[in-house]
């Protein structure tokens, strides 16, 4: 049995080390209480978005700098919101997802990792929404490094599988547990175990308005670490870039497209004078609507895939046949595809072309070049893209608008981020 006083003194010390040498997460650190858990449900560490739960023993094992990375890791799930965002998703992939979003992001702050985390070097920079489609069947078979008990265990997600993990938690030693789970697969209530001083047992999922609650402590929570950081010149990387994306306001980007591309298909009016045929001499104004000229530009470079494509491009097609729009479509990566430009009338169907070359690097400076070689001008040019090119120096004459998959930042125009 380690000795408790000892563990918590290894606890403090690293949490201590984590505020000097990493202010924005140790900020965070310090928002959640530390509370000794029974071994027979937490088998490494645990959070519930309101403390971290830690297994003695297995904090007795890890060095100190280890320590530390667990103690950022479980910070990082609750500033992030993960225990908010999981809507229908798989329970156990999603936490997989999580795990592979949060550790590449402490290993890139020098932290020490214990053994057996969960780290993919192409899921590096992508959100746990976007590394959770990209997980394959072996998914359901990785375990995280900690237990994320935010809600309830999905029922239909493997008996086999929770089986192995409830083994995990027991330490090999086959020991009981209470296996009387009710509402759907939640999760079992550890008792208090005595024998370790009344370590806590385990606690319940998160209720809808106690998720929704947390979400927006977690969020003012991040704002206020990252402040204190930048003033202390400590922040900065894929960090900073990441706090910088989700303190940003979440639109719905279909609204927003659809407000952009209404507006520069306004009606207007024309003062024209009518027919002598028509009599008087008074001149009214009648409605004139033109017909509007829409630029659509691809990332073809191989970080989009088809089905996003599919997506964007539908949309696209419901709102132009709302507001008489001519669309041109261009597809580019480093160049422009073969066969562009391809043009869709205001009756005619918006759909991807049977098939275009793509998949190189990424250079929006060719769909720029193009369009400005052309006799008319679009009233609205749409790039879709992940924002990660070579940009034109300068803005064109007409209004741009990048609709961006991921973080990646724009020199100019409006961005819509893509949910």
């Amino acid at each position: 049995m380690p000795d408790r006083q000892a563990i918590e003194t290894k606890l403090a010390a690293a949490r201590t080390r984590l505020i000097l040498d990493k202010p924005f997460l140790g900020a965070l650190v310090l928002r959640l209480p530390l509370s000794e858990a029974d071994p027979k449900w937490c088998r490494t560490t645990a959070t519930d978005a309101r403390k971290f739960y830690y297994n003695a023993q297995y904090i007795d094992a890890l060095s100190p700098e280890q320590v530390q990375f667990v103690l950022a890791h479980e910070a990082l799930h609750c500033a992030l919101s993960h225990f908010a965002r999981r809507q229908h998703r798989l329970k156990h992939r999603w936490d997989v997802a999580c795990d592979y979003a949060i550790n590449p992001l402490l290993l890139e702050e020098g932290l020490t990792p214990p053994p057996g985390i969960l780290v993919e070097e192409s899921f590096e920079g992508m959100t746990a929404e976007e590394i959770y489609p990209c997980l394959d069947d072996n998914a359901d078979e990785q375990d995280t490094l900690d237990d994320h008990l935010y809600d309830n265990e999905d029922p239909d997600e493997g008996s086999q599988r929770n089986e192995q993990r409830r083994d995990s938690r027991d330490g090999g030693q086959g020991q009981e547990r209470d296996e009387d789970a009710e509402g759907g697969g939640a999760a079992p209530q550890a008792q208090p175990d005595e024998s370790l001083g009344g370590a806590s047992p385990q606690p319940p999922p998160l209720s809808a308005q106690e998720r929704e609650q947390l979400a927006v402590q977690w969020q003012q929570r991040l704002a206020g670490a990252a402040q204190q950081a930048m003033q202390a010149g400590k922040l900065g990387g894929s960090l900073a870039r990441l706090v910088d994306f989700l303190l940003q306001p979440q639109l719905p980007w279909r609204m927003l497209l659809a407000r952009y591309m209404t507006a520069v298909a306004r009606d207007d009016y024309s003062w024209t004078r009518p027919s002598t045929r028509r009599g008087g001499e008074a001149i009214f104004p009648t409605l004139r609507s033109a017909q509007v000229n829409v630029t659509v530009a691809l990332d073809v470079s191989g970080s989009i895939s088809e089905r996003e494509m599919a997506e964007f491009l539908s949309e696209i097609d419901a709102i132009k046949g709302q507001m008489r729009a001519r669309i041109t479509l261009l597809a580019c990566d480093a160049k422009l595809a073969e066969g562009a430009p391809w043009r869709y009338e205001p009756w005619e169907d918006f759909t991807l072309p049977k098939s275009f070359t793509g998949g190189g690097g990424t250079d929006f400076r060719p769909v720029f070049d193009w369009t400005d070689r052309q006799d008319v001008q679009p009233d609205l040019l749409v790039y879709f893209t992940d924002a990660k090119g070579a940009f034109p120096k300068a803005p064109p004459p007409y209004p741009v608008i990048w609709l961006v998959k991921g973080r990646g930042a724009v020199p100019w125009g409006e961005r819509i981020q893509l949910n």
